[in-house]
């Protein structure tokens, strides 16, 4: 990691210092509205209805399944809108690259500051679950791991994305017809094994499934080769979508 890398996750790491309260609604407060609403409030009536969650209350299925889709919905947008603005309204990141930072130092800051920024929000929300039970393992701290590669790769493939595109238009269909779509059907809320035979293997790619998956291991301490190998998946996503990533800042932010 190169000095300058760091130097564009500072100045991410200053606007999040700024604007972090309008920020916190959707990347702390609803993922915890949502645990009391599905893993107290539903959990009650799942439990008492003997749902094939593997022998878990709902409370700790669910938890997990929240703390990596959070991250995912806000890397999601934040690897979009924002990013487009940093090109074309606001042009900072024109600025940034007319000194010594280089198209790809400004892009690998805005993946770190997708990491930490999940981090932080995945931190404070762990703890509330551990507190209301959600979370029992000794091995739960280690859920925050799947969940930060998580934000990395989803920043890390969307912002490779969006930096190419002109106008905006895509981006709610992204959000619609992709993060939504993941949100719903990854393991979230509900076993993949309860979809169609013929949807299962295509939840096996989605990056989510592989963040909930692990991070749920760890939260309920079913930990082996499958919950590191979970992890890996997420690194390799992170790691495929970077040097595209790295040529297509250059690509635009290039004179």
């Amino acid at each position: 990691m190169s000095a300058l890398v760091v130097r564009a996750l500072e100045r991410e790491m200053v606007v999040f210092a700024r604007t972090w309260r309008g920020n916190a609604f959707s990347s702390f407060v609803q993922p915890l509205l949502f645990l009391g609403a599905m893993g107290i409030g539903l959990g009650g009536l799942v439990d008492d209805g003997a749902a094939p969650t593997g022998g878990l209350d709902y409370l700790a299925f669910v938890a997990p399944g929240l703390l990596a889709a959070s991250a995912l919905l806000t890397a999601g947008a934040e690897a979009l809108w924002p990013v487009m603005g940093g090109v074309k309204w606001m042009g900072q990141y024109n600025s940034m690259v007319t000194t010594a930072m280089t198209p790809g130092d400004v892009y690998g800051g805005l993946v770190l500051a997708a990491a930490v920024r999940a981090l932080v929000a995945a931190t404070a929300f762990l703890a509330v679950a551990v507190l209301l039970g959600g979370a029992t393992s000794l091995w739960t701290p280690l859920a925050l791991v799947p969940t930060v590669a998580l934000a990395a790769a989803t920043s890390a493939v969307l912002a490779a994305y969006s930096v190419t595109c002109q106008t905006d238009t895509g981006f709610p269909i992204i959000i619609r017809l992709g993060v939504i779509p993941l949100f719903l059907f990854s393991g979230t809320f509900f076993p993949v094994e309860q979809l169609p035979d013929a949807l299962e293997p295509l939840v096996w790619v989605s990056p989510l499934w592989h963040a909930v998956e692990s991070a749920r291991d760890l939260t309920t301490g079913s930990v082996g080769v499958a919950t590191a190998l979970h992890v890996v998946v997420l690194l390799v996503v992170v790691a495929a979508a970077l040097p595209i990533g790295i040529r297509n800042f250059a690509n635009r932010l290039t004179p």
